[in-house]
């Protein structure tokens, strides 16, 4: 795993990297943070806190050998949320060292790309896509391997960005700016999520997606800000124009 000194900096056996000269959305960010996943005051802590509210989402496994799959799984954060709900936890991300994080918090992940999920056809009774959607090229063919991978009667559940004005005001020019809400450069404002969009492809392929605004808190932020607070609890909003869920069931039987 690399690490970072205090200027943000990382070497990967070649030249020195630093978060400031990365693009926008560049997957080398996650390696040069690879140390702040589990810090609750580290540069995802809002991720953990959106981990709790997607894992809110997920009802307990219905079978023996339940499969939840988690897209974007990153270091393994919704794991200790979703530990005694039954299900077999498996990871798919794209960083290399991320999933072996996941692995020691007891996740079954492997490094992978969510526009090309390896796993079986309808394998899994849960799939998870959180706060991944917005960083993909390609959003109808990421939507298509979860709902591929999605087996009929279950469960898919997601939370993302939307592609408005006011979310890339709140979550770019904004979040980007407070340590720990969001790191600098980690959203591309093109990439950002077209619910509309999102609705549609999922109905293509058998879900019928339903969407809830959600935001932190406000006294649980000013809290955590102030440094009285060590999380803060993610609330329901009607409003999905900046930070949105969505659940949906894929149609059809459930097999045996």
């Amino acid at each position: 795993m690399a690490g970072t000194d205090q200027s943000g900096q990382t070497r990967h056996g070649g030249p020195v990297c630093r978060l400031g000269e990365l693009p926008r959305n560049d997957q080398r960010l996650y390696e040069l943070l690879a140390d702040q996943w589990w810090r609750p005051r580290g540069a995802f802590a809002m991720l953990h806190w959106l981990a709790v509210a997607r894992a809110a989402l997920v009802p307990p496994a219905t079978r023996p050998g339940a499969v939840l799959l988690d897209l974007g799984c990153g270091a393994g954060l919704l794991a200790p949320h979703v530990r005694d709900k039954g299900y077999r936890h498996v990871g798919v991300d794209l960083s290399p060292s991320a999933p072996v994080q996941a692995r020691a918090h007891g996740v079954d992940a492997v490094r992978g790309d969510v526009l090309a999920v390896p796993a079986a056809d309808g394998s899994a009774d849960v799939v998870v896509a959180g706060e991944i959607l917005e960083h993909v090229p390609d959003l109808r063919a990421a939507v298509a391997e979860a709902c591929r991978v999605l087996r009929p009667g279950g469960l898919l559940v997601l939370d993302s960005l939307a592609a408005t004005a006011l979310c890339r005001l709140l979550a770019i020019g904004v979040a980007e700016r407070v340590p720990g809400l969001a790191p600098r450069g980690v959203h591309d404002p093109a990439l950002l999520v077209d619910r509309a969009a999102l609705v549609r492809e999922c109905a293509r392929h058998g879900v019928r997606l339903a969407l809830r605004g959600i935001r932190p808190s406000v006294p649980g932020l000013v809290a955590w800000l102030s440094g009285r607070a060590a999380d803060v609890a993610m609330v329901p909003t009607r409003m999905t124009a900046v930070l949105f869920q969505g659940v949906g069931v894929k149609a059809g039987r459930e097999g045996g």
